[in-house]
């Protein structure tokens, strides 16, 4: 984020351009719609994810579930 006066801009994620951060810019941190739907796919089609630590499955729980077989 970078001041330029008194208004501060953020860059798109999508594209990349300088958006100011103030009620005109609608679509806020994005350039435009386009951008917007752009970025909402990539999470929609998991090419863009919040990534989660695996943790491996609990002794106990595997050897019971061995044992039931």
């Amino acid at each position: 984020m970078s001041a330029q006066g008194s208004i501060f801009h953020v860059t798109c994620p999508t594209c990349g351009t300088s958006v100011p951060w103030n009620a005109s810019a609608v679509w806020r941190p994005f350039c435009s719609e386009r951008c917007r739907l752009l970025d909402l796919g990539a999470w929609f089609t998991e090419e863009r994810s919040i990534p989660v630590a695996e943790h491996p499955a609990d002794p106990d729980s595997v050897d019971a579930d061995a044992e039931r077989d």
